[in-house]
């Protein structure tokens, strides 16, 4: 005999089940993502650096275009690839001209723009015997290049480090007084060996100095430090650093001829340049840290020398 099931439990058993079956079936929250999306940008396209060539121009096709090869840049392209001052530059039988004239006149230079081992070298001044080229550097930087006429071969320019050090607006030549040097700063003293505005004809004909452009040549004497000297005879602290290097083909074709043929004939990569400023680093360097501490205690002594006066 079957025992009857009270209705409130059947009905309680039935609500329990039905509710069950609604948590079971609950489809789950879909989980927030938290992270911030970022929208990614695609890095600006670098634009190919431009590949030069070069080629000559004869005397006819250079009088033909000449007015159209004038202008303030144009010319100082002109004079660093000829290594020509521009009354020299109309005396050419016949010119080496760029494919592009429009670039910054350091893409000309056989210099690096950037030379890392420099970078804790305040200032530095090279002279490249083989490229008749000069560069300057700042912390590794090249702010100045142009061309330079250098020694001939009976008197050449000596080679090495040496350091800047008395400089003269206009001065008048050791070999001839008839000579004169303006913006000339002097590299070697006992030699007279310097750097100075002079005629460049295109290749080294100086007696031992580097002869430069007068716009270059006003620059580095503005912008090159001059010695210390502690009395008449003793250096207290040296000026900036010159580093000359190199050979000239002497007797052989002007070596920027062969940019015609190889535009990348005369290129100063920057592992050859640390190779010619490596044996000199460590002396640079202290040299500049010696110059530092030298004006730092004259500005501290004439500081000193100012408060006494005033308190008295």
């Amino acid at each position: 005999m079957m025992r009857s099931i009270p209705f409130y439990s059947l009905l309680l058993s039935v609500l329990i089940c039905f509710s069950c079956q609604q948590k079971d079936t609950q489809p789950a929250p879909t989980p927030v993502d938290t992270t911030v999306q970022q929208e990614e940008t695609a890095p600006e396209p670098v634009a190919p650096q431009p590949a030069l060539t070069y080629r000559f121009i004869k005397q006819k096709e250079w009088q033909q275009q000449k007015d159209s090869l004038g202008g303030a840049k144009r010319l100082d392209i002109l004079t660093l690839l000829n290594r020509v001052d521009t009354t020299h530059l109309k005396r050419l039988d016949s010119i080496i001209i760029p494919s592009d004239f429009s670039l910054p006149l350091q893409y000309y230079s056989p210099f690096p723009e950037q030379v890392e081992q420099l970078k804790d070298v305040n200032k530095i001044i090279f002279f490249s015997y083989p490229t008749q080229v000069f560069a300057a550097y700042e912390n590794g930087s090249l702010i100045l290049t142009g061309p330079t006429n250098m020694g001939k071969k009976s008197s050449p320019t000596p080679r090495g480090l040496f350091f800047t050090n008395w400089k003269s607006k206009k001065s008048t030549s050791t070999v001839n007084a008839s000579w004169i040097l303006k913006w000339n700063f002097n590299v070697h003293n006992k030699l007279g060996v310097g750097f100075h505005e002079y005629a460049l004809p295109g290749y080294p004909i100086s007696h031992s100095c580097m002869r430069l452009l007068g716009a270059d040549a006003e620059f580095l004497y503005n912008w090159a430090e001059q010695w210390i000297l502690k009395n008449d005879r003793e250096i207290e602290a040296y000026g900036t650093p010159v580093i000359i290097f190199g050979t000239y083909p002497f007797g052989k074709e002007k070596p920027w001829y062969q940019l015609v043929e190889d535009p990348n004939a005369l290129v100063i990569t920057k592992d050859s340049l640390n190779a010619v400023i490596q044996p000199h680093l460590e002396t640079i360097l202290d040299r500049q840290q010696h110059r530092a501490a030298v004006i730092s205690n004259r500005q501290s002594k004439v500081s000193n020398q100012a408060e006494a006066g005033n308190g008295q």
